[in-house]
């Protein structure tokens, strides 16, 4: 018999509107960001690479990707690029967080 003991901290917290859904999706990273559980991703280490990859995708073209931007003015291509990076310095520091999206 056993007893396994776990403890959790939250060790990032961030929001963004789902207005940037089509901008994230053009940057080939929805579903990393809205809907991980769907690609089988459980901890921060699994989002390293292909959120690095949408940030430089991201940053390669701004101007495409503004375009994007919601007509409602909530959200923007900078809100966007801003969030995924500070997603994935959490990610890069945090490797073996849990990740949970709600």
């Amino acid at each position: 018999m056993s007893l396994d003991v776990s403890l959790t901290v939250e060790v990032c917290s961030l929001n963004i509107t789902h207005n940037l859904n089509l901008m994230a999706e053009e940057a080939g990273i929805y579903r990393e960001l809205w809907r991980p559980d769907e690609i089988n991703i459980e901890y921060a280490h699994q989002l390293i690479e292909p959120l690095s990859k949408g940030l430089e995708k991201l940053k390669s073209d701004p101007e495409y990707y503004k375009q994007f931007n919601p007509e409602n003015g909530w959200g923007s291509y900078e809100y966007l690029v801003k969030f995924v990076t500070e997603y994935l310095k959490n990610c890069i520091l945090f490797p073996g967080s849990s990740v949970s999206v709600s």
